[in-house]
């Protein structure tokens, strides 16, 4: 199934080197006008080729809207978004059919598939399908934005380079700038020299990943659902829906593990007669519901599979063992790409719920 979602309904399609991929978004009310250029802001920050430790692969993501929109506004009938894809180098998949490459989904997809699988550029599992994921949340976040919810991101961790982490103190200003930067750290003086560290992660021919924080402000009280509906799990299901992402946690997740309870329990006060916690540490859900307090939750992505090193795997034609070289076009560090894909996960779970 490729279908997600209760009051939005989405349903992704297409492949790394097929003619299109794209999204049907149905639940859209009518009457919603559409700003194109946050669209396209949006849609440009996971864009690959701005840096030489980005794939190389320059595709300039143009979409054509097929039905749903009118005059700039949605019509209340699915809304139908394709991306051509007209940059594919499909040649450099060639001696891949039968040759297993390490850390992609090449193997399970051809037992499950039968081997009809298009496995060019990663077929239906290549992290270019999460450019129409992207598209979505990116009419979320415009939605949610009318309603004052706003949602931000940064690279909390690429390697052993570390960001500075969200603070119960919210520098607004700060936040705003993360959009417009390639490398979207607290502490700007991490972006050189994450440059540099990646740039000679490309010339060894290998990959790093890392971590991103989300943070979703001005939640009401009480969206989410106790037990399989909470929002940490519909966030979770959707966060694992993007290639690359094998873990979450919210708030200070793992580190619960080496705390007493009198350290990390989140004591209420007051502030002009509203209920607020002197810490967050939780991540603003309590019992699967948002608490009002800012929403924060961490990702980590895995270093990019396709790296240019030798690697062993198994030819399935012949079953036996041979050395694997992969040629193409890759990213050394796929994080910075990733960052506005969780923020639209977000904004699709958060807005699913509030409607």
């Amino acid at each position: 199934m490729n279908t997600w979602g209760n009051k939005i309904r989405l349903s992704i399609f297409g492949e790394s080197h097929g003619p299109a991929l794209g999204i049907v978004i149905d639940g859209l009310s009518p009457g919603i006008e559409l700003d194109f250029n946050v669209i396209d802001f949006f849609i440009d920050r996971r864009r690959a080729g701005k840096n030489s430790f980005t794939s190389p692969r320059k595709e300039k993501d143009e979409y054509k809207i097929l039905s749903g929109l009118k005059d700039g506004f949605t019509t209340g009938a699915p809304l139908c978004v394709i991306f051509e894809n007209n940059n594919t180098i499909s040649r450099d998949y060639g001696n891949l059919e039968y040759l297993l490459r390490p850390s992609h989904a090449d193997y399970p997809a051809k037992i499950k598939f039968n081997g009809f699988n298009d496995f060019r550029g990663g077929g239906h599992f290549s992290g270019r399908i999460s450019l129409a994921l992207t598209f979505a949340g990116a009419i979320a976040k415009m939605l949610l934005k009318a309603k004052n919810i706003e949602i931000f991101s940064h690279i909390k961790k690429i390697k052993h380079i570390q960001d500075e982490v969200f603070s119960e103190q919210i520098d607004y200003d700060k936040l705003k700038k993360l959009e417009k930067m390639d490398l979207a750290f607290f502490n700007s003086e991490l972006e050189e020299e994450t440059k540099k560290f990646l740039e000679k992660v490309r010339e060894n021919g290998d990959s790093v990943g890392g971590e991103i924080e989300c943070i979703c402000l001005n939640l009401p009280v009480g969206l989410g659902s106790p037990f399989f509906d909470s929002l940490e799990s519909k966030i979770a299901h959707l966060a694992f829906s993007v290639p690359a992402v094998k873990g979450i946690e919210f708030g200070i997740g793992f580190k619960f593990a080496e705390k007493f309870g009198s350290e990390v329990n989140d004591g209420y006060y007051l502030v002009d007669k509203k209920i607020k916690t002197k810490t967050n540490n939780n991540g603003g859900i309590l019992g699967g519901l948002s608490t009002s307090m800012p929403l924060v939750f961490s990702v980590v992505i895995k270093p990019t599979a396709s790296i240019a090193l030798e690697q062993k795997t198994v030819n399935v034609k012949e079953m036996k063992e041979e050395v694997l070289k992969i040629n193409g076009r890759h990213d050394a560090c796929i994080v910075p790409r990733v960052l506005p894909v969780i923020e639209a996960v977000a904004a699709l779970v958060i807005l699913d719920e509030i409607l």
